[in-house]
């Protein structure tokens, strides 16, 4: 197929937390606030002048530094978020928004700010509890915590009006974004998509990334090319499978499965679309914040919800995006060292193969996988085991 036209200047925009279009709102007077978790609704942190940028720690090196402070058993991401603040790669944050998802980066908020890893004095680091079920009272328990926690400091710090119109004029914003990436990603259940998963992936890090309002226009623009662009006659993927799983911010991975055989058609992990790039409905009956919080947690797949009605959501996802998308098998992941997701696919996987009947790959990995040999020699054998179960059901290889 023909290169997207914007896709290298997107995967340049991906090379540093710290982008060109992040440089770009700084000098327009916007706050920039950091974040790293689903959990924290991303929409919330888009009020007035405020702009949302998730972070990562993209071309990682040594994490030495950081494993001095935090262990060797403590996940890679957490650590490679440590590193790079220490080395001042977090120094354009006005604030860093955190919630108690999990311990290890929970390690990341309190050395970011004990180590004083930013020179910004206003610059503050707040931390929500988040509930681990979705009833009634954790609804109203997590919009105090984020008036409280949250849009309150950024009122006070920086003057943000963090009105119920603010927030209605942020979801409004936020939804363009949203039915944009939502057209786009349904273009990958065609038995020929018009974009593969890596462009996908790289489409979707740079609206978590980017400033909304700066990136728009390009994601506008490659919608368009998109619906013009014509595929490869024949095409060059052997199978097709989803993923699902912790933090994948690095679309390295994905390209690496991509040249392994697999076409990637549906992204179910941190990062991903799903959860992540739904629409939020609002109506006047409650207040915006409220249903806010009602759509993020309802939304919200992470590993960390054990509520029994959570895990059944886990599993009849992945079911789902897996029909819908025709995929051949799913690859569930995990980032090493990571307590929830390492419980959830220890048991998942048997589930979905077993109760499902989904063939399943099931790994761990580091954060940089670029030079993995041995991952891409298990996609690569999965991507046979998906054809030698085609051929047995008598379909075309």
């Amino acid at each position: 197929m023909k290169d997207l036209k914007h896709l290298i200047y997107f995967e340049r925009l991906l090379d540093n937390a710290d982008n060109e279009l992040v440089e770009q709102a700084k000098k327009d007077g916007k706050l920039i606030v950091g974040y790293t978790c689903f959990h924290l609704p991303e929409v919330l942190l888009n009020v007035d002048n405020c702009v949302s940028v998730r972070l990562r720690a993209p071309r990682t090196g040594s994490v030495d530094i950081a494993t001095y402070y935090m262990s060797n058993y403590t996940c890679e991401f957490t650590r490679a978020l440590v590193e790079r603040a220490i080395e001042g790669g977090y120094q354009f944050l006005d604030a860093l928004a955190g919630v108690d998802a999990c311990s290890m980066m929970n390690r990341f908020y309190e050395h970011y700010q004990i180590l004083k890893c930013n020179a910004n004095e206003k610059c503050f680091t707040t931390h929500l509890d988040v509930p681990y079920k979705t009833e009634e009272f954790s609804y109203t328990h997590m919009e105090k915590q984020l008036q409280k926690r949250l849009l309150d400091l950024l009122h006070e710090t920086y003057g943000v009006d963090v009105s119920d119109k603010a927030i209605r004029k942020a979801v409004k914003e936020h939804n363009e974004v949203c039915k944009i990436m939502t057209e786009i990603g349904d273009m990958r259940k065609e038995d020929n998509p018009v974009i593969t998963g890596y462009e996908y992936h790289v489409l979707n890090l740079v609206t978590y990334t980017c400033p909304k309002y700066l990136i728009l226009p390009y994601l506008k623009e490659t919608l368009e090319e998109l619906k013009n662009r014509k595929p490869d006659d024949k095409p060059a993927f052997r199978a097709r499978v989803g993923i699902v799983g912790s933090e994948i911010d690095d679309p390295e991975l994905t390209k690496m499965i991509e040249e392994s055989g697999a076409l990637v058609v549906f992204d179910r992990y941190c990062f991903g679309s799903t959860p992540g790039r739904e629409v939020i409905e609002l109506s006047t009956k409650e207040p915006a914040l409220l249903q806010v919080v009602k759509h993020y947690m309802d939304a919200c797949e992470c590993a960390r919800y054990m509520a029994e009605n959570k895990v059944e959501q886990r599993r009849e996802t992945a079911d789902r995006l897996a029909r819908e998308y025709k995929a051949d098998g799913i690859i569930y992941e995990q980032m090493k060292y990571c307590d929830f997701w390492g419980f959830e696919r220890a048991l998942v996987t048997h589930v979905m193969a077993e109760e499902y009947g989904w063939p399943i790959l099931s790994i761990d990995r580091g954060y940089n996988v670029r030079g993995s040999g041995q991952l891409r020699t298990r996609f690569q054998a999965f991507v046979e085991s998906l054809e030698i179960k085609r051929i047995q059901k008598g379909g075309k290889v």
